[in-house]
């Protein structure tokens, strides 16, 4: 039980120090640049490979922390980070950095390894927040943007960068030794697991958000030190101290979402987070003053903070069986959010002279998010109603104002013998059963207009002939105009009611 309960904080310093390693290039690299002779683009490509890796990892890593456990994953991914990060520091080359980063990308995967692993160790109802604590793991970006360029400006890029390792080795031992042996395991096959999800549209809804939220912290992560100082001229540490505070804020805010997605319905958290980002990009697409530029980063960093935390409470809902693969893929695709934009922005600099059309593209992105939300939230409330008529007691007849039958239940074959293929698109006297007169119905339907509603006992026929008493009533639905639209039947037969 004591080991248990060491991983919330264990999985999530180990998120801090892979973070502190993924994004080493970018923090340094207004140093690195003045040593190895790179164009606007190379540095670019340079800052933004590590989160290619760091990606695509995040689909089989998901995996393999359902097969063998977060404990044997942290401690090997750890132990591998040795190697790249000791590359980087003796690079003297543009391919060198490429290299290097490209595998310094596994710091940025074990992402995956907490948000499969933790919720096993705890209910449903905590998911969302336990999954945000771990999110704090970002922290570790802030970490090595704030503390590398202070150090690096004391001792040279190049022994900072060595520094990492001790931090790595470090890790190795605490999860050798602290890591759970006995973590449940899933063993159900990758490709099976893919079959079962991939046609899943929550799947991609989900990516897509978190390809927004995530992608963004990332970019911004990535992108503002080196602009900060050629945009603005800042000085590097000044730079590197207000990108700190972007990822410390998006940060603090990640567990925040998380409990907010516990709380309350994540669906209008995640519309006020998507209407705060497209209400930032617009504005950052004007290249304001610096004042007004750091209101929408933070603008950025706070909705991403509870976007990130929100989307990872909808992931266990949703996929509690297949949370490993589809951790991964979500993850992955944040990481991908977070590749691209710092390319797209070099490219449109380039190209125009400035990040005017970046940022408007981050806003339409937003938007679009935004419409999909709020379709998914309405989506949602007629799943609900969908399953509450399909699994209620009663038998529930749907027609229009003609008199159509339109939707039954399942309870309504149970009790008549009709099918649902059978009634719809057929009119209910196919239920009479000849004991009851015209001015019977005419009563029924004059109580149903002038009272809004007729219950009583009535006979009805089954399917196979017999002749049964139920209890019925029958309500009109009316749309906003107070039109009639529908009129509903719900009944049971009294022989089971009464037992």
């Amino acid at each position: 039980m004591r080991t248990q309960k060491v991983q919330l904080p264990l999985q999530t310093l180990s998120l801090v120090a892979g973070f502190m390693v993924w994004v080493i290039l970018s923090a340094l690299m207004p140093f690195i640049k003045e040593d190895i002779q790179l164009t606007s683009n190379q540095i670019a490509m340079a800052t933004a490979i590590p989160v290619v890796l760091g990606s695509i990892l995040r689909i089989p890593i998901g995996y393999w922390t359902n097969k063998y456990g977060a404990r044997k994953l942290f401690l090997i991914s750890f132990a591998f980070l040795l190697l790249p990060v000791y590359f980087i520091s003796i690079a003297d080359s543009y391919s060198d950095l490429l290299i290097g980063g490209l595998f310094v990308g596994i710091g940025g995967a074990i992402f995956s390894v907490g948000v499969t692993s933790l919720p096993k160790y705890y209910p449903k109802e905590r998911h969302g927040f336990v999954n945000g604590i771990y999110g704090v793991g970002n922290l570790g970006t802030a970490v090595t943007t704030f503390s590398a360029p202070a150090v690096a400006a004391q001792l040279g890029w190049q022994p900072t960068v060595k520094l990492f390792m001790i931090l790595l080795s470090a890790f190795v031992f605490l999860n050798y030794f602290l890591g759970d042996k006995k973590e449940p395991k899933v063993v159900t096959p990758l490709g099976e697991q893919i079959q079962s999800v991939y046609k899943n549209q929550k799947l991609w809804a989900l990516s897509l958000f978190y390809f927004l939220t995530f992608g963004s912290f990332v970019a911004f992560t990535i992108y503002l030190p080196n602009f900060l100082v050629s945009h603005f001229e800042l000085d590097k540490v000044d730079a590197g101290l207000r990108t700190a505070g972007f990822i410390a804020l998006a940060t603090f805010f990640r567990p925040i979402g998380g409990w907010l997605g516990d709380k309350f319905n994540s669906f209008v958290i995640l519309m006020v987070v998507f209407a705060g980002m497209t209400i930032s990009g617009i504005l950052l697409s004007f290249t304001p003053s610096l004042t007004l530029y750091t209101i929408g980063c933070l603008t950025v960093a706070i909705s991403a903070g509870i976007g990130n935390g929100t989307v990872f409470k909808l992931v266990p809902l949703y996929f509690s069986k297949q949370a490993g693969i589809v951790n991964g893929i979500v993850s992955a695709m944040g990481g991908l959010g977070g590749f691209f934009p710092p390319l797209m922005l070099a490219f449109l600099f380039n190209l125009t002279g400035h990040y005017a059309i970046g940022f408007m593209a981050l806003s339409q992105v937003a938007l679009a998010s935004l419409i999909i939300v709020i379709w998914m939230y309405y989506q949602d409330k007629l799943s609900l109603a969908k399953n509450i008529i399909d699994h209620t007691a009663e038998g529930i007849m749907v027609t229009d104002v003609k008199g159509t039958i339109e939707k039954v239940n399942p309870a309504f074959t149970t009790v008549t013998g009709y099918s649902a293929e059978e009634v719809i698109g057929k009119n209910p006297r196919i239920l009479q059963s000849g004991k009851h007169g015209e001015d019977f119905y005419k009563e029924m339907w004059k109580s149903v207009n002038e009272l809004g509603f007729w219950h009583g006992q009535i006979w009805n026929k089954k399917k196979n002939g017999t002749i049964y008493p139920e209890w019925l009533t029958i309500s009109p639905v009316k749309n906003e105009a107070g039109e009639i639209k529908n009129f509903v039947g719900m009944f049971s037969e009294i022989s089971v009611k009464s037992k």
